[in-house]
């Protein structure tokens, strides 16, 4: 078991955090020129034929991302944020592939002539997104011994600060094969105590979290017990073999 509390010692690993690199060519742009410049009055996307399998798309109100669809499961990041999210593509009317997160919540529709619309707290409705070039695949990158125990240090002090006390991360039999993947589902878990403590009941909800347990398992899972908010990945499955933010914030706000 690793403890950040402790000196780290005796872990092999291959560790994570997605090494993304961006196109940059957009941040010469004001916003308002790079939302007029790529919509106009009305928003239009190339068809899919057409569009990179990994690319960088804007929204009508500035969000920027990257959509990964290269792999097994689809992988989205915001540019404005750490995590990858895992997307699961399923059918929708009109010919239209919705992609969901693991909670099933739409974050993605896709026209079947190539419009993209994204869903975001701020619009939750959806908001067009129009094709800005390429972009590099998403994926975990390895990381030394050491480097995997100060991720587990980065993402503990986060959540401490967060929640204004101490949170220990804590993992079992960490493995070459674990635990890239384990410091990425550390990264997200401590997104995850970062969002918890902006909601009204924040308070109440973060008493309950005594230390974070990252686990290597079956299934990719978050569940609260005790204290506990044990995270479960699968490394076979990448990016997609943890739970998302989405996922650990409703486990250990069911309790």
């Amino acid at each position: 078991m690793i403890d950040v509390r402790k000196t780290y010692d005796g872990v092999s690993a291959l560790a994570a955090v997605a090494a993304l690199l961006i196109a940059g060519s957009a941040q010469a742009l004001s916003p308002e020129s790079l939302r007029e410049g790529l919509f106009g009055s009305r928003p239009t996307m190339p068809e899919r034929g057409q569009a990179p399998l990994v690319a960088r798309y804007v929204a009508q109100q500035g969000e920027a991302f990257i959509l990964d669809r290269s792999q097994q499961h689809p992988l989205l990041k915001f540019e404005d944020s750490p995590e990858v999210w895992a997307l699961r593509p399923q059918p929708a009317p009109r010919g239209d592939t919705l992609y969901v997160n693991d909670l099933g919540e739409p974050v993605l529709r896709a026209t079947r002539l190539g419009g993209l619309t994204v869903f975001t707290p701020g619009q939750p409705m959806g908001a067009a997104a129009a094709l800005f070039g390429g972009a590099s695949v998403l994926k975990l990158t390895p990381l030394g011994p050491q480097q995997l125990f100060e991720r587990l240090s980065q993402a503990s002090g986060r959540a401490s600060r967060a929640a204004r006390r101490l949170i220990p991360f804590e993992v079992d039999d960490a493995t070459p094969t674990s635990s890239a993947l384990i410091a990425d589902a550390a990264m997200v878990a401590s997104e995850a105590i970062s969002r918890m403590a902006k909601r009204p009941d924040s308070k109440l909800l973060l008493a309950k979290v005594s230390k974070i347990r990252l686990v290597e398992g079956r299934r990719p899972s978050a569940q609260f017990s005790q204290g506990v908010l044990q995270i479960t990945v699968v490394p076979a499955e990448g990016l997609a073999g943890r739970p998302s933010s989405d996922r650990i914030v409703a486990a250990a706000g069911s309790h």
